[in-house]
């Protein structure tokens, strides 16, 4: 099922989002997220049981959700979308009107593509940018997360802020519509 904001042709394929079912794709993101090159998503001791219940525990709350990223019809990443003044970054930043916040990771491969990761997340931008009412991005990628950090500004991310959360120090950073679209090329993607 294709989401509005997949609307970009891509060299390297077409993307599409889907709401991600906890009973159906909870083995499928466990082996992502306790992948060893997904470190930084917490979950690496994580078992199928433990996965299932984080997910379903998002699918029930009113300010967070997820999503499978399809490439091609493929899954090949996964979104976390939340409202940041009411998840993971409540009470640590000066929220503006219009703010959501993302997580997101790229299935673990064999056969790595060049440029796939950034044609991922400029895939979920566009998803979350297709809501009219999100004006800006933020997210909280752990501050020695450098390739993160990298594709962040390739897509028109600005550093706020280090911030200390529970689980780690983070670099809060935010990226407006306008920086997007300044950093992707706008519609001519």
């Amino acid at each position: 099922m294709s989401r509005p904001g997949n609307r970009r042709p891509d060299t390297l394929g077409a993307f599409a989002v889907r709401p991600l079912e906890p009973a159906v794709d909870a083995e499928l993101v466990h082996g992502w997220v306790t992948h060893p090159k997904a470190a930084f998503w917490l979950m690496g001791d994580a078992v199928l049981a433990d996965v299932e219940r984080e997910y379903r525990d998002i699918a029930a709350h009113p300010h967070h959700d997820a999503f499978i990223g399809l490439h091609n019809g493929e899954p090949a990443f996964l979104i976390e979308r939340y409202d940041p003044t009411e998840v993971e970054l409540k009470g640590l930043y000066e929220a503006e009107p219009g703010d959501i916040g993302m997580h997101f990771l790229v299935a673990p491969t064999d056969t790595p593509v060049h440029g796939f990761t950034r044609a991922v997340i400029t895939a979920v931008m566009d998803f979350l940018f297709a809501d009219p009412s999100v004006r800006r991005v933020v997210v909280e990628p752990d501050v020695t997360n450098s390739a993160v950090q990298a594709l962040n500004k390739a897509v028109g991310f600005e550093v706020l802020r280090e911030i200390a959360k529970p689980e780690k120090d983070a670099l809060l950073s935010a990226c407006t519509r306008a920086q997007f679209e300044a950093a992707t090329g706008g519609n001519d993607r």
